[in-house]
């Protein structure tokens, strides 16, 4: 690539090591708040909304995972999804 150009390169939303998209990740922290006992919508909205990470679980390392996600990407996403499925 040349050092000179200006062209905006997007980057797949995965997380740095690869294994896990934005979906995987968002189902295993929902699983994880489910075993915990809390309503995982709840949860995750909190998360969202507020950008706390204490929304969520450490159970199952679900806090270090959604961490990994950008939260605007993961937001846009979600609209994108529920707008067009």
């Amino acid at each position: 690539m040349n050092p000179l150009d200006t062209n905006t390169i997007k980057l797949p939303n995965t997380p740095e090591d690869g294994t896990a998209g934005m979906r995987d990740i968002l189902a295993q922290v929902y699983k994880s708040l489910t075993e915990k006992g809390y309503n995982p919508i709840n949860q995750i909205v909190g998360y969202i909304l507020s950008e706390d990470p204490t929304y969520i679980t450490n159970h199952n390392n679900a806090r270090s995972l959604i961490c990994k996600l950008d939260r605007d990407e993961l937001l846009q996403e979600l609209v994108r999804h529920y707008l067009f499925p």
